[in-house]
């Protein structure tokens, strides 16, 4: 009898105890596991988060994640992706933090974690510098290569107008439109040129019935090629004076955009506007921008900061943001290292030092 009371009794705690240990059992081996082995550490060069040193990597966020690993004993290996591939090895558990010029967003929290923020920047617009001002600017632009093509073309139609008009008044009207060859063709230029200006001196005049049709023919036309070329003129003479319109983002739809499709920027334009040009890298974008292809370049104001300051003299980030950013390590879902990461990086953030260190990077935002 009592050993049937004391099997009642205990047989309850002892279901109970072994449930409890078998609660605990998967928080003690997933803690165990990250001072196991290695973690893998996935990386996408991003400057001045992560830039390429060699065989090494240095940047902001190496910085805050070596002092991380540091403070808890982690141990560590990095992997480098492009940025589709990171993200879809963090959602998958193949890393266990990415680390680069990664944005948190309400589309990625649904496939990852994040830790918390490094830093909050926003999406910026690049744009040349502009070339000078008063008479300088004036004489950049006569001999910039737009209005050059402007000019160039004008001339040679009017050769042609003129070499029709030599040839049907050499014969029969040899007085204004004889002499040598050369004579010739430079009175027709000349005729083409005043008929076309509407100053009609006078001094020559086609007096073939085919010389009059062509000056009929060559007045009407003249209309409409003198407001062509003057719209032409004007674009080529402001054509490096764009940046000056684009002070909100509605002002991008009236310019030339460049961006990386798939890239938060890219998103971002997609959303908002549709006439963006695709680049395949940031270099690419700023170079068209540097050559006059481009007219702006949307994309992670930290990152065309760095890369401007570096190798595009010319080139300058406006002050206009677009869009909040917040740049984060990104965790596999259920990380057990997202608590004891955000102990580490809110100690760095809230140092006194950290101003100066966020300038070391970034320079003066």
């Amino acid at each position: 009898m009592i050993q049937r009371i004391l099997r009642t009794i205990l047989l309850p705690l002892a279901l109970l105890g072994c449930s409890a240990a078998h609660a605990t059992a998967p928080a003690t081996a997933s803690s165990s596991a990250t001072s196991s082995r290695p973690l893998v550490v996935g990386v996408k060069v991003a400057p001045p988060f992560v830039i390429a040193d060699g065989d090494h990597y240095r940047g902001l966020s190496i910085d805050l994640w070596q002092e991380a690993a540091a403070d808890h004993g982690w141990h560590y290996t990095y992997k480098a992706y492009d940025l589709d591939n990171l993200l879809n090895a963090v959602q998958h558990g193949k890393v266990d933090v990415a680390l680069g010029a990664i944005t948190a967003t309400a589309e990625r929290e649904k496939r990852m974690d994040f830790a918390h923020p490094i830093t909050s920047s926003g999406l910026g617009v690049a744009v040349r510098n502009e070339g000078g001002s008063g008479w300088l600017a004036v004489a950049q632009a006569l001999i910039s290569p737009a209005f050059l093509s402007v000019i160039g073309t004008l001339v040679l139609l009017l050769l042609v107008v003129g070499l029709l008009v030599w040839a049907l008044e050499r014969k029969r009207n040899p007085e204004q439109f004889g002499g040598s060859k050369t004579e010739g063709i430079f009175s027709g230029f000349w005729w083409a040129m005043v008929t076309m200006t509407t100053v009609g001196y006078g001094d020559l005049a086609p007096r073939s019935v085919p010389g009059r049709i062509l000056g009929m023919v060559w007045m009407l036309a003249a209309l409409i090629v003198v407001s062509f070329f003057t719209a032409s003129i004007t674009s080529a003479l402001t054509v490096g004076q764009l940046s000056n319109r684009i002070t909100t983002a509605d002002d991008l739809g009236h310019v030339r955009v460049v961006s990386i499709a798939g890239s938060t920027s890219g998103n971002w334009l997609e959303r908002n506007h549709d006439n963006y040009v695709h680049a395949d890298s940031l270099h690419e974008a700023l170079s068209m921008l540097a050559d006059g292809k481009a007219d702006a370049v949307v994309y992670d104001a930290p990152l065309l900061r760095w890369q401007i300051h570096r190798n595009y003299s010319g080139l300058r980030v406006l002050p206009l943001r677009l869009e909040r950013q917040d740049y984060a390590f990104a965790l596999p879902n259920g990380s057990p290292l997202r608590e004891q990461l955000d102990t580490s990086l809110l100690q760095r953030i809230n140092a006194p030092d950290w101003p100066q260190r966020l300038k070391k990077y970034f320079g003066n935002d």
